[in-house]
């Protein structure tokens, strides 16, 4: 009987579960989706490092799942509690039949089960669906080869997804059990004709508060933008948070007592058609949920910020692989190590100090590694820097006013030098300009964008440096462009170029070999797995500071950590977008609920169906666009910084994230509110 009564009761009310269903389906769907990820790999032709990359991300991904599972958990509860009061009266009707508490919180227990298990095998069935278009993707981020696609099924991602949202439906039934039990009668058959009281604010007080908030936010968007350098340390970025987040609550918070005052001093708009019963009822919204219009501007806000840069930071890690990583191989190894260097580099130890007074050539024949059978194009060079000459040194009379701008920067470390006819000969093999100088010039090459600032003003007023007792003046007025070291970022914060006399084996830093591989496609791949497997486990690499990095290893770390970042801030910027269109929803259907009476009253006095379609329109037009109005002037400032950050890996263009990003938003928050807005028209149709 009861089983019968909960899918009647379904099958009635099924425009209210639109939301509610919409929702589960689209939180089971990107869960199955996102924890899919390693079994689609299988068909695709990827290396092992690779694959070890995808394994890590994907465990990655299951931590996230995590905190995913908690979001869409308090989701759930949240709409179940719309699902209830709406309907209160009916549940008060049961009562007053006799039916007793546990009969009506097992109704509700098969209700939520019905929806959860039809929400399942809808949602994994888009899931399933959606996870090959996934493999799309996951191919395109790691450049592999789709030649052997086939369709795929997780079991893992289906077991974890049913075992998740299992506990989470649990929880919900739990919850209900509880609500049923605390409600009383008179509450259930008359709470929802109660009105919602609107306190109206002194209005000094909320002018006050609204240019406090303004100070706030204008704080924080400068922190951000014009005054990043005061950002220098990682920890300061909590300031521009807390004022942001801080001046966002007093903002909606001044708004609610301010926004109906002002908008009644205009006469024409506030008395046009059902203008003054909008206004009324969204300063009543706004005036109750400020803390929860708070949180859901701010997720909004995350979201944009995380989706724009994230869907960008796959192509910004990799737009420059090909000029940056010119060659096969490069190995480094630093000499003649002191105490104190050991003492402050964690990666260095006592072991590394003997080693560091023999040569590069000689580390090597450690390892049995033959240089000239396996490698070709070898360029090897040295590197050079003394106390000296120190950063502070080579900015001349600019350093007074660049470490008040800067002034968290390190300007105690030393310079690096190179000479002539090495970087020449490295010029060579990278595709780069060759130089000549004169016996008292020097040449600064950098292409760290945050620096060349810097560096520039100091080479105008022809800053000299001073040698081993020489002094040189710099050849030309402008930074050159160029690089030493295989990266996957324009991160060369600059090194001078010095005549080959002006250096000495006293003040010899690093020794550096870059080269190609020989032989056939096989045999590098050979040489390849040995540099990755022999001498990386060698017993000897613990007394060396040698370093050695391979175009392959590059190319596959870049794109995995582009790849790690972007399957994240899609996974945890669609559930954010998700939970934020959902909540703001769920209020409105409320809402709408308990002003189902008013609405017919507006009847009575003779508003006919198109006027008060278009104030519930209006209404919640207004309701979605607010949040997401404000969420969008901070990400302006927001996606400003990310611009900054993503600078340093080389590409500042995020207009393409930001058009896709529209397009997410579109997609899921317009459809919430569509959705929203045909369901509240059902229910203020009701009589």
């Amino acid at each position: 009987m009861l089983c019968k009564l909960s899918l009647k009761n379904i099958k009635k009310s099924i425009k209210d579960y639109a939301i509610y269903f919409f929702t589960l389906i689209l939180g089971v769907a990107i869960f199955y989706v996102f924890n899919a990820i390693d079994s689609q790999t299988v068909m695709m032709d990827i290396s092992s490092s690779t694959r070890d990359i995808i394994k890590l991300m994907t465990n990655t991904l299951s931590g996230v799942s995590v905190l995913v599972s908690f979001i869409l958990g308090f989701l759930i509860i949240y709409a179940s509690r719309f699902l209830i009061k709406r309907r209160n009266k009916e549940f008060g009707i049961y009562l007053t039949l006799g039916m007793s508490k546990r009969k009506i919180a097992m109704i509700l227990f098969l209700e939520t089960l019905s929806i959860g298990i039809l929400s399942l095998v809808v949602g994994l069935g888009l899931g399933i669906l959606l996870s090959q278009l996934m493999s799309l993707l996951v191919a395109n981020m790691f450049e592999a080869n789709l030649t052997k696609f086939a369709f795929t099924f997780s079991k893992s991602a289906c077991l974890k997804t049913l075992v998740y949202f299992g506990m989470m439906y649990l929880l919900v039934m739990l919850f209900n059990t509880w609500s049923i039990n605390r409600y009383k009668l008179i509450d259930l058959l008359h709470g929802n004709q109660k009105s919602e009281k609107i306190h109206l604010k002194n209005p000094i007080l909320c002018t006050l508060i609204f240019l406090l908030s303004i100070l706030l936010l204008g704080r924080a968007y400068y922190l951000v933008t014009g005054g990043i350098t005061e950002l220098a340390d990682a920890s300061q970025i909590i300031k521009p948070i807390a004022m942001g987040s801080i001046g966002t609550f007093l903002l909606f918070w001044s708004l609610s007592g301010l926004l109906l005052r002002i908008i009644m001093h205009f006469k024409k708009i506030y008395y046009h058609g059902l203008n003054c019963f909008v206004l009324r009822q969204i300063s009543s919204k706004i005036n109750t949920t400020v803390m929860s219009m708070t949180i859901i501007c701010l997720m909004l806000f995350v979201t944009i910020c995380v989706l724009s840069s994230s869907l960008s930071i796959k192509n910004s890690m990799t737009a420059n692989l090909k000029t940056l990583v010119p060659a096969d191989i490069q190995i480094v190894k630093r000499l003649n190590l002191n105490e104190e260097q050991v003492e402050n580099t964690w990666y260095l130890t006592n072991n590394m100090i003997e080693d560091s007074r023999q040569s590069l050539e000689y580390t090597l024949n450690q390892f049995s590694f033959p240089i000239k059978e396996q490698l070709t194009d070898i360029v090897a060079f040295d590197l050079y820097g003394t106390e000296e000459v120190q950063i502070k040194n080579t900015l001349g009379t600019y350093y007074e006013e660049v470490i008040k701008k800067y002034p968290m920067m390190d300007y105690n470390s030393e310079e690096i030098f190179i000479k002539l006819s090495d970087y020449n000969h490295l010029a060579r093999l990278f595709h780069l300009e060759e130089y000549t100088l004169q016996k008292n010039e020097y040449i600064l090459v950098a292409d760290y964008k945050e620096f060349l600032e810097m560096r520039k003003e100091a080479l105008k007023r022809n800053t000299n440096i001073t040698l081993l007792g020489k002094t040189y003046q710099p050849k030309y007025q402008d930074i050159q462009p160029g690089f030493l070291f295989m990266n996957t970022t324009h991160a060369n914060i600059g090194f001078f170029i010095v005549p080959d006399e002006a250096l000495d084996d006293t003040i010899k830093k690093e020794s550096v070999i870059t080269a190609n591989y020989k032989g056939t496609t096989e045999e590098k791949e050979k040489l390849e797995k040995y540099l990755v497997e022999e001498i990386e486990t060698h017993s000897y690499k613990k007394q060396t500071s040698l370093s050695i990095s391979t175009k392959q290893s590059i190319y596959e770390s870049s794109i995995g950590l582009g790849a790690l970042v972007t399957f994240i801030g899609l996974y945890l910027g669609i559930i954010f977008l998700i939970s934020s269109a959902a909540i703001l929803a769920l209020k409105e259907l409320a809402e709408s609920t308990d002003n189902k009476n008013r609405w017919n009253r507006l009847r009575s006095i003779g508003a006919d169906e198109t006027m008060l379609n278009k104030a519930l329109f209006y209404q919640i037009a207004i309701f979605f666009l607010f949040p997401l109005g404000i969420a969008c002037i901070h990400s302006i400032f927001g996606i400003q910084f990310c611009n900054f950050l993503l600078s340093i890996f080389g590409n500042d263009e995020l207009l393409p994230s930001i058009i896709l990003t529209a397009i997410f938003l579109s997609a899921i928050y317009g459809g919430y509110f569509l959705i929203t807005y045909f369901c509240s028209k059902t229910i203020c149709k009701e009589k």
